[in-house]
């Protein structure tokens, strides 16, 4: 109640004025929390956009974000997380962006070696050993 007894309110903002407009993230995805192939993408898995993308503005069924990412891959290979910070897009949407590009055949995404298939550092050091003994 206002000081004056009476039972107005004052209408809230559910957002930031600085913040701009507010576009919710399942709106990008169409709703959906994973791509149709189920990828599976680490964050540092690094995704490189293939030589066919070679105009992404120009396929209407694209999302600016999906030809953002594509245009950004083109230039150089980044990864998960490097897109989802230059896009300031929560980790999830840009999962599924990019495998929506993988599906089109758009991008191709690398996975890092396992730490478990990496050499074990002593092994390396044998063979270094080894080579310097001959």
């Amino acid at each position: 109640m206002s000081a004056d007894g009476q039972g107005t309110q004052e209408p809230h903002h559910w957002f930031d004025d600085e913040a701009g407009p507010v576009v919710r993230p399942y709106a990008m995805t169409r709703g959906r929390t994973t791509s149709a192939g189920q990828h599976r993408l680490d964050l540092i898995a690094v995704v490189v956009a293939e030589q066919r993308a070679a105009d992404p503005v120009a396929d209407q069924t694209l999302s600016p974000e999906h030809v953002d990412i594509v245009d950004l891959c083109r230039d150089s290979p980044q990864s998960v997380a490097e897109l989802a910070a230059e896009l300031d897009l929560p980790i999830g949407v840009v999962r599924v962006l990019i495998g929506d590009l993988v599906d089109d055949e758009l991008v191709h995404v690398t996975r890092p070696v396992p730490p478990a298939e990496l050499p074990d550092e002593s092994i390396l050091r044998d063979v270094i050993d080894g080579l310097r003994a001959l």
